[in-house]
């Protein structure tokens, strides 16, 4: 279950309000009905970053092999984007 906070109760306590609910994770801002914001600790947040990082260079490195991409210079990708 993701944990969620009206923004009014935020304005009202500040984080005191989010600090119990940080520890089980990820906390869901909701204001006007509906979920504006994301709050978590800047750990977790690094984590994954780095995580969809090397997501990324995986993915990327298999297609590669699979020939799914081309080698490109950036010369030729500037040149692309001029067109």
């Amino acid at each position: 279950m993701i944990a969620t906070i009206p923004a009014q109760e935020v304005k009202r306590r500040g984080m005191s309000a989010l600090n119990e609910q940080l520890k089980d994770g990820p906390v869901w801002i909701i204001a006007n009905n509906t979920p504006k914001y994301v709050v978590l600790f800047a750990d977790d947040f690094r984590r994954m970053r780095h995580e969809a990082f090397v997501e990324g260079c995986l993915r990327s490195d298999a297609e590669c092999r699979a020939g799914l991409a081309a080698p490109a210079t950036v010369e030729g990708l500037m040149s692309a984007f001029d067109e």
